[in-house]
């Protein structure tokens, strides 16, 4: 007992004078406790997590104390927000050796300032107890009619990493010309616009006890609610709405930022956080896809539903038109700005 004692208090004393290394991420990041405890006593590394809000409010922190940074490194920012985090230059490239072992095609950035973690789907969500007996639309184009439209929460694109990634779908789908007359009948038909995730799928969403049957949010949500459910269920209270055109793939990447006094550590993080058993403790920690092609995938992702053709667009087209499109949502959807307004003020 003494000898156990003993070993406890070395543990903790040791790890007390490690050093620490903060990670910048967003509110919806989580980790196995046991894995970052092995982490740290393996590594003498205390980890130190500072949740910024949602993604897009998180990068702007990171972007704005860039001079002074207040982490080591930042997790997250997803393939909308890629060029935006490498245009600011705020992190330094790292050639993980874990590179081969992921699946190529999210490997954006060449020179590996930013590495794909994991990767899922925005997608539309239902509450299936609200539409038992009432038809849901058919089409894309279909939910901006007012019967839809005032049943619908979505997010801010200019702070939700999900609104942004919604957005984009409505631009690839709909064109330069047609998307904001998409949003200005959201608007008129009454849609609900949130901060962020949290506050529109825990707040506004029927499911959770708002007032909005129809939610932006990701196609693993169904199989979240079924395994966190406390009654047994056979299938999740909530479904995707996979209309074409409506869902848009988001990947996550992690980055070491530029002026920390730890790098060496910063990178055994990126690594570990890139093994096997932490991206195969991802989707049931964060409800996303591992991008470790070897990583296997719980049972319960039998009810993420993967869409047949996501939106994508390219990330070149993103950097360049981003800010606009943004802007010119807001003005439409929260200023109350006509679209024909809107389009003639572009130079």
């Amino acid at each position: 007992m003494f000898k156990k004692l003993l070993l406890a208090t070395l543990t903790l004393l040791g790890l007390a004078q490690a050093q620490q290394l903060t990670i910048l991420s967003h509110e919806s990041f989580n980790l196995d406790k046991k894995l970052v405890a092995e982490f740290e006593q393996k590594n003498g590394i205390k980890l130190r997590f500072l949740k910024a809000g949602d993604a897009g409010e998180m990068l702007n922190k990171a972007i704005l104390s860039k001079a002074a940074p207040v982490a080591d490194v930042i997790y997250g920012f997803d393939n909308s927000q890629l060029s935006l985090a490498l245009e600011a230059d705020i992190l330094q490239p790292y050639a993980s050796p874990v590179l081969p072992a992921l699946r190529p095609e999210f490997v954006l950035d060449r020179s590996y300032r930013a590495l794909p973690v994991d990767y899922g789907y925005v997608a539309l969500n239902y509450d299936k107890a609200y539409f038992k007996d009432k038809p849901l639309p058919q089409s894309f184009a279909e939910l901006a009619k007012p019967e839809f439209a005032k049943l619908l929460v979505v997010t801010n694109p200019a702070t939700s990493s999900p609104g942004l990634a919604f957005l984009l779908a409505t631009v690839k789908t709909f064109g330069e010309d047609g998307y904001l007359d998409f949003w200005a009948s959201l608007r008129d038909g009454g849609v609900r616009v949130e901060k962020g995730w949290s506050e529109a799928y825990y707040t506004a969403f029927s499911k959770s006890g708002g007032d909005r049957p129809l939610v932006v949010s990701y196609a693993t949500s169904p199989a979240a609610e079924l395994f966190y459910s406390e009654k047994k269920l056979d299938e999740p209270p909530t479904g995707n709405l996979l209309l074409p055109g409506s869902s848009f793939l988001q990947v996550e990447f992690v980055g070491i930022l530029k002026g920390t006094k730890q790098p060496a550590a910063a990178r055994k993080f990126v690594d570990w956080l890139l093994s096997r058993p932490v991206q195969e403790s991802i989707p049931t920690e964060m409800w996303i896809y591992p991008t470790r092609k070897d990583a296997k995938l719980p049972e319960v992702f039998k009810w993420a539903e993967v869409p047949k053709a996501p939106a994508t667009l390219e990330p070149r087209s993103i950097a360049q038109n981003r800010e606009r499109w943004v802007s010119e949502w807001t003005k439409v959807v929260l200023q109350g700005q006509s679209p024909e307004a809107v389009k003639k003020g572009r130079k």
